[in-house]
């Protein structure tokens, strides 16, 4: 995946910086979590945009709190493109994901499965615009995340075959309102699917590697946390829930199998870092350690 140069200098820098000032011992770990933190900027910023406007907005303003969202989001996206913080290739896979989670929103408002209370000029069949840049929040951050650990993924299932998952999860997320729910199915596919599957990645200088369900079941922990948020602030509520109420466990399930979705769309942008070639593993690791997938050319 090419890097942007801006982009890359600015993440040089700032890692530099950091690995200066840590403690022995630690650097992996810190390193890891301020990666993690620079790579889910987007979705950061847009979750401290929810809670300052909740804080400070009042309903007699003439710009409503969803349109200042809306704007905050569009010029927050600007400023990644025109600084380099996102390359041209990764707003593709943001711009599909931000699309496919918009279509979803108005079906899932239309059924009552959740609702926007709050009023709005950029607000469409009773959804938000901004609510699109959630979803592309995830879409950065997937994006992101395997530039800036420069991961790998393998062994790698068949790619026709991720494709037809990632839509069976997609076209469940409409169906199962009316046709039978198979995200149990749908939970034992990741598995079976995707058990083998090491993601690879370099956090400094080591290569390290976790199962990717594992990664995706954190992955949607986070986003349960932060949809926690969004809830607790009133910007949006389910079915039945009241502003305060945490949101139910089941929707962390819809996280970990959408995070599948948000996937499987960078992987049909970009799929340079799946089925790298691995090298015959070196004498001090064969023994003890899966052989390391070797780096694409970039």
């Amino acid at each position: 995946m090419p890097h942007a140069p801006h982009s890359t200098r600015l993440e040089r820098r700032l890692g530099d910086w950091a690995r200066a000032r840590l403690p022995f011992g630690l650097a992996e770990l810190v390193m890891f979590v301020l990666k993690q933190g620079w790579a889910c900027l987007f979705g950061g910023l847009l979750l401290i945009a929810i809670l300052a406007t909740r804080a400070i907005w009042s309903p007699d303003w003439a710009l409503h709190r969803y349109d200042a969202l809306f704007l905050f989001a569009v010029a927050t996206q600007a400023i990644f493109l025109w600084k380099g913080l996102e390359t041209w290739e990764e707003a593709r896979v943001i711009l599909l994901f931000h699309l496919t989670g918009t279509a979803m929103e108005w079906f899932k408002v239309g059924a009552g499965s959740w609702s926007y209370p709050e009023p709005g000029l950029f607000k469409l069949w009773g959804v938000p615009l901004f609510s699109g840049f959630m979803y592309a929040s995830v879409g950065s951050y997937m994006a992101r995340v395997i530039r800036l650990f420069d991961m790998r993924f393998a062994p790698y299932p068949p790619f026709w075959l991720t494709v037809v998952f990632a839509l069976a999860i997609y076209v469940n997320f409409f169906a199962h309102h009316f046709l039978p729910d198979i995200r149990v199915a749908l939970f034992a596919g990741s598995v079976l699917l995707f058990a083998r599957t090491r993601i690879w990645f370099r956090i400094s200088d080591r290569d390290w590697w976790m199962p990717l369900p594992v990664a995706a079941f954190l992955s949607s922990l986070a986003l349960w946390l932060a949809e926690n948020i969004g809830t607790a602030t009133g910007t949006w509520l389910y079915s039945g829930q009241v502003a305060g109420q945490i949101v139910s466990f089941a929707k962390l399930g819809s996280w970990y199998l959408l995070l599948y979705v948000a996937f499987v769309t960078v992987t049909l942008v970009s799929r340079s870092a799946l089925y790298p070639q691995s090298p015959p593993p070196t004498s001090a690791r064969a023994s003890s350690e899966p052989a390391q997938p070797a780096r694409p050319q970039r």
